[in-house]
C-alpha cells in the first residue's frame, strides 16, 4: 500500500542526513517523519428508484478513496434477482414479476485494505405491471343462472348483475382499438341483512308518516331484504306495479326495469390534455359498477336561482334512495354516492386499498374509498367560504350565496355576480317534498378545487391519481368523516366534475354542455 512505501523511502534519506549533517548542537535542519493519513471510502448506493415488474434496472454508485478497492454487490431483501457484474459499481438486473408492490434492497460494501469496511445501501420498490384487460375482465360480477326475485320483465324473469364482460376489437379509421365489452341489465343482486339502525333510520324519516302505508316501515331486524321486496313504502306508480320494486322505493322515483345495456369501454384510455377543452360529466350515464348498476354524477337535475344553483344528488336526494343508496331514472337504476351494499359484494374491509367498484366511461376504474388500511382517500374539493373576498373564492357577503366561481377548477379566475341563492342554511324544499337545510355544500357552486399537491392519498379534481403502485390512472368514490366519525358522501362523490380521459364514439356517455349536466342520451333530466 501507499502507506509503507513512503514510510521505506524516508528511512535512506535520514539516514544520509545523520552521515552529511553538521555536529553543531545548533542546527535545526533535522527532518521529522511525515504522518500519512489514509482516507476511509465515501460510498454512495445510489438514489432509491421506482421501477415496473420486467423493467431492465440499472444502478449506479459512486466510490471516493486513494486506495486501489474492492467493492461487492449484494441484495438484502425481496424477492431474488441475478444481478450482473456484482464487483462493479454499476450493476444490473430485470426486476421480478410481482402481482403487488415489493421492494428490494440492495447493499454495496466496500474494502480499500487498511480501513474498516464500509457500505451502503438502496431500495428499489417494484410495481406489478399495469394491465388494463385483467382488471377490466376479472372485477366484472358475471352472471348468466340467477334471476331477481322482484324485478321482472314483459318476457318474463330477469338476469342480475353482468352478463357478458369480454375483450373485442373495433375498426376505427382502419385502425384496431381494444374495448372492453359489456352487456348487463342494470338489476343488481343486493341482499341487505336490516339492522337496528336501519330500522331507527327508515323510521326517522322526515315524513315517515306519508312515506310508509302504515307510517313505519314493515322491517324488522334480522330480517334478509332482497332487490325490490316490499318494506313498507308508498312507491310511486311508475312500473312498480308492472315490473316489480313496489313497497321497497320511497315516494318519488320510479322502479328500475331491465335495461339491456351495452357498453364499451376503452382498454387503453386516453387522456384528455390540460390544452384541450374539458369534458364535463353529464346527467344520466357516466359509468358501471361491476354489477352493472349505472353510475351516475353529483347532479339531480334541478337548480334554485333561475338555473344558478344547482343541488347535489348526494344531499337533496337522500331521502329519495332505497337502503343500498340508488334508485332509478326512466327506469335506469343508478348510484350517485358510495353504497356499503356494493363494498359487500366486492369484499371492501377497509383493512387495504379498497378493490374496483366500476369503470368511467373513459375506461379508468373508479376504486373504492380507502387508498390504505382505514385510510380513507382525499378528495380535493373544499367548500366555498362566502364571506371570504373573491381571490380567496368568496363574495364577501357572510352568509350569502351571491357570486359563483368563473371557473370552480381554478379560482384565480375570480367571480361573477349572480342573483342571489338560498341563504347558508335556509330552508329548501326537495322535488319529493322534503324540506331541507341549504347549508354551505348543498350546491354544486359552494365547491371550488383547492389545488392540493397530488400524493399519497390525495386526489387531483377528476377525483383520481397515480400513485406509482401499479394500478395506473384512477378514480376513487370519497367518503369523510362527521364530527361523530360517521362515514358521509364527499363531493365530487365518484368520477368528474370532469372525465380524465376522452370519451370515445361509441361510448355510454357524453360530455355536458352545461353546469347541470345536460339530460341523459334519449332523454330529459332524470328524477334522480
Amino acid at each position: 500500500m501507499k502507506k509503507s512505501m513512503l514510510m521505506l523511502a524516508l528511512i535512506p534519506m535520514l539516514g544520509l542526513t545523520a552521515c552529511g549533517g553538521s555536529d553543531s548542537s545548533d542546527s535545526d535542519d533535522s527532518t521529522a517523519p511525515v504522518e500519512i493519513i489514509n482516507e476511509v471510502p465515501v460510498v454512495n448506493a445510489g438514489a432509491d428508484q421506482t421501477v415496473t415488474s420486467a423493467q431492465e434496472v440499472t444502478i449506479t454508485a459512486s466510490i471516493s478513496d486513494d486506495d486501489e478497492i474492492v467493492a461487492t454487490w449484494s441484495q438484502t431483501a425481496g424477492t431474488t434477482v441475478t444481478i450482473t457484474q456484482v464487483d462493479s459499481t454499476t450493476i444490473t438486473f430485470t426486476a421480478p414479476e410481482l402481482e403487488s408492490q415489493e421492494v428490494l434492497t440492495f447493499e454495496l460494501t466496500v474494502d480499500d485494505g487498511t480501513n474498516a469496511v464500509v457500505s451502503d445501501s438502496i431500495e428499489i420498490t417494484v410495481n406489478p405491471q399495469t394491465t388494463t384487460t385483467v382488471p377490466s375482465l376479472s372485477s366484472w360480477i358475471i352472471n348468466n343462472e340467477l334471476s331477481s326475485e322482484k324485478i321482472s320483465s314483459t318476457s318474463g324473469s330477469v338476469l342480475v348483475n353482468v352478463q357478458v364482460a369480454e375483450m373485442v376489437t373495433v375498426v376505427e379509421d382502419s385502425v384496431d382499438v381494444e374495448y372492453a365489452y359489456v352487456e348487463t341489465t342494470g338489476i343488481p343482486k343486493y341482499d341487505v341483512t336490516i339492522t337496528e339502525s336501519i330500522v331507527e333510520q327508515l323510521n326517522q324519516r322526515p315524513k315517515a308518516a306519508t312515506d310508509f302505508s302504515s307510517g313505519s316501515t314493515s322491517a324488522v331486524a334480522g330480517q334478509v331484504v332482497t332487490f325490490g321486496e316490499d318494506i313498507g313504502y308508498n312507491s310511486s306508480t311508475e312500473n312498480c306495479l308492472d315490473t316489480g320494486g313496489d313497497g321497497y322505493w320511497p315516494p318519488g322515483p320510479g322502479c328500475p326495469t331491465e335495461q339491456t345495456t351495452q357498453a364499451y369501454f376503452p382498454a387503453e384510455p386516453t387522456v384528455i390534455d390540460e390544452t384541450e377543452e374539458a369534458c364535463e360529466t353529464g346527467l344520466g350515464k357516466i359509468g358501471l359498477m361491476v354489477n352493472g348498476t349505472s353510475i351516475y354524477n353529483w347532479g339531480d337535475g334541478m337548480s334554485e336561482g333561475n338555473n344558478v344553483w344547482y343541488s347535489l344528488a348526494p344531499v337533496a336526494e337522500q331521502y329519495d334512495v332505497d337502503i343500498c343508496g340508488g334508485h332509478a331514472a326512466q327506469g335506469d337504476y343508478h348510484h350517485h354516492f358510495y353504497t356499503s351494499c356494493l363494498a359487500t359484494l366486492v369484499g371492501d374491509s377497509s383493512d387495504a386499498h379498497s378493490p374496483i367498484y366500476g369503470f368511467a366511461a373513459d375506461g379508468y376504474p373508479l376504486y373504492g374509498p380507502y387508498e390504505s388500511a382505514n385510510t380513507l382517500a382525499v378528495s380535493g374539493w373544499k367548500i366555498r367560504d362566502y364571506g371570504l373576498d373573491a381571490s380567496e373564492g368568496g363574495c364577501s357577503t357572510e352568509g350569502e350565496r351571491s357570486c359563483i366561481l368563473v371557473d370552480p377548477a381554478d379560482i384565480s379566475q375570480g367571480v361573477e355576480t349572480v342573483a342571489n341563492g338560498p341563504a347558508i342554511g335556509e330552508s329548501v324544499t326537495t322535488l319529493s317534498g322534503n324540506v331541507l337545510a341549504a347549508d354551505d355544500g348543498y350546491f354544486y357552486e359552494d365547491y371550488y378545487y383547492a389545488n392540493e399537491t397530488v400524493t399519497g392519498a390525495q386526489l387531483d379534481k377528476h377525483n383520481g391519481h397515480d400513485t406509482n403502485d401499479g394500478k395506473g390512472y384512477h378514480y376513487h368514490i370519497t367518503l369523510t368523516q362527521d364530527a361523530d366519525g360517521t362515514l358521509i358522501p364527499a363531493y365530487p362523490y365518484t368520477i368528474g366534475p370532469d372525465f380524465k380521459g376522452e370519451l370515445a364514439t361509441n361510448s355510454i356517455s357524453q360530455c355536458a354542455t352545461s353546469a347541470a349536466g345536460g339530460g341523459p342520451p334519449g332523454g330529459g333530466p332524470p328524477n334522480g
